[in-house]
């Protein structure tokens, strides 16, 4: 899930909905209708920054009440040579980037030389990094995604594992955790984005078998509240 304002009155709208994290990202070019090249995600997010830290619009104007935001980005682990996409997240961070989501991330030894990358541009300490991570239904959702979605790779050892298992959405589930404990263990991975398209029924188990809260109080509207009064009472 991500947000995609076009415009700073979009992120202001998006504020007083009580939305604090936005991921500006680019996203894919339109079917049925022209793309617009105004902004790219950098300068977006240029200008999030000048709304919320210096409390105006990008003509200048000033502004009221400045949004609360966290501001995020978007950033793909599977497009060769990895050091460049690290000095994109480095001009993203620039910009006003606190966070970044990846595209699905299933190539671990590949993730893990963007992330190395990412070290040696001395960037880790400087954004939080959620990894990108789903459940594949059947290998042939595997096959249409890595050939059909722009930035999508699968290896072909994920496929054959898919097909080889005699219930194959039970596999899909078991590889999704199985991914999460592997990057849980690379250095400068904050978290996982759990993209499950279709299956968003199966995101409770996969993060509760993945054990990453454990010990841990999900967040939940008022959680914060509760939390502080059974402080008090105790």
């Amino acid at each position: 899930w991500c947000r995609r304002p076009r415009s700073s009155a979009d992120g202001s709208g998006l504020a007083a909905l009580a939305d604090r994290a936005h991921p500006l990202v680019g996203g894919s070019a339109p079917v049925d209708t022209g793309p617009v090249f105004d902004l790219d995600s950098t300068s977006l997010l240029g200008i999030a920054r000048g709304l919320r830290d210096e409390h105006r619009f990008e003509s200048g104007r000033k502004i009221t009440f400045a949004p609360r935001v966290l501001l995020g980005t978007a950033e793909n682990p599977n497009v060769s040579p990895v050091e460049h996409r690290a000095v994109r997240l480095a001009k993203k961070i620039a910009a006003g980037a606190q966070f970044v989501q990846t595209q699905y991330c299933y190539d671990i030894p590949l993730l893990r030389r963007f992330m190395t990358a990412v070290e040696d541009a001395g960037l880790l300490e400087q954004v939080f990094i959620l990894i990108g991570v789903g459940p594949l239904r059947t290998a042939k959702t595997g096959e249409w995604m890595r050939k059909n979605v722009p930035g999508i790779h699968i290896p072909d050892s994920v496929i054959e594992r898919m097909k080889g298992a005699s219930d194959q959405t039970r596999e899909g589930l078991n590889l999704c955790v199985d991914l999460i404990q592997e990057v849980r263990t690379i250095k400068g991975v904050s978290g996982v984005h759990v993209m499950a398209y279709r299956q968003e029924e199966a995101v409770a188990e996969v993060i509760d078998r993945s054990g990453i809260l454990a010990g841990r109080t999900p967040w939940f509207p008022g959680r914060d509240q509760q939390i502080n009064e059974d402080r008090k009472l105790s």
